[in-house]
Order: structure tokens, then C-alpha cells, then sequence
């Protein structure tokens, strides 16, 4: 009697240890919404560009409103190029005696961008202009070809 009592417990307790090795259903293969980029997951890109108006280099007012909402326009255009091709960051951290004595960094944008969309050129307080550009997700997927066609061929020369 006391065999099968001591067996019957120490089967009970082999499979609680076992059950504990289970995995928890995690696959080895990525789940597609992780691996599906950004872009994939909207219709449109969306940028802002800002530019003040003050500082624009004209003595006639309306020529200086033209070229802020020019300025706001291509930030706007630099905004979409950052989220089609990403940004070139370069940093330099300097450490001496154990104490950071400088820290820099660089970020470049560069792409082509066409078919950009007008969405508004709105004043944003007295001396503030706000553009915002979108771009199909078909374009980008166009950008994206002529991207890595220009990158091939620039490798083989």
C-alpha cells in the first residue's frame, strides 16, 4: 500500500515537473504584424513641414510669406523622405577619465520623393507657416523599387 501511495505521488510529481518544461506556444516563425513594415500598415504617409516667416530673406512681406510657405514645404518633403528611406545618423561620443567630454551627432536625409500630395498651408500664429504633404502608399512602393534598383546598379559600377 505504501509503494502505491509513494509511486502514485511521485507520478503526480514527475508530471507537474514535466508540465512545467511546456513551452508557452511561441513559434519560431515571426509574427507578420512584427516583420509587415511601418509603411504597409497605413494608406498614406503623412508630413509637417514649419517655417517662420521673419526670417526669410526678402524685404517685401509677401515675398517673405512665399518663400516660408516654400521652406515649410520642403521640410514637409524632407519629413516624407525620412519615413521612406529612414536617416543616416552618425555619432562620436568622447570619454575621457571616465567622464563624457563631448558628445556629437549627424543625421543626412537623403531620397527622391514624387507624387506628393498638398494636404494644407495653414498660418500658424503671426509668424509661423505649417504645410502637410502626404504620399500614397503605391508611390512609396514605387520609391521603394527605383530605390533598390538605383542601389544595384550602383553596386555593379
Amino acid at each position: 500500500m505504501r509503494k502505491k501511495v509513494v509511486f502514485g505521488w511521485s507520478t503526480l510529481l514527475v508530471f507537474a515537473l514535466l508540465n512545467g518544461c511546456e513551452t508557452l506556444g511561441y513559434s519560431s516563425e515571426p509574427d507578420a504584424s512584427f516583420v509587415e513594415p511601418m509603411v504597409e500598415r497605413r494608406d498614406t504617409l503623412t508630413a509637417t513641414g514649419y517655417a517662420v516667416i521673419d526670417v526669410q530673406p526678402s524685404d517685401i512681406p509677401a515675398q517673405r510669406r512665399l518663400l516660408a510657405i516654400r521652406a515649410a514645404k520642403l521640410d514637409a518633403y524632407r519629413g516624407l523622405t525620412e519615413q521612406v528611406y529612414g536617416q543616416y545618423l552618425d555619432s562620436t561620443t568622447t570619454v575621457a577619465d571616465m567622464v563624457v567630454r563631448s558628445d556629437s551627432f549627424r543625421a543626412r536625409v537623403e531620397g527622391v520623393v514624387y507624387g506628393a500630395n498638398l494636404v494644407q498651408i495653414e498660418p500658424r500664429g503671426s509668424d509661423t507657416y505649417e504645410v502637410t504633404m502626404s504620399l500614397d502608399k503605391s508611390i512609396v512602393n514605387d520609391l521603394r523599387v527605383l530605390y533598390l534598383e538605383r542601389a544595384v546598379m550602383a553596386s555593379r559600377s
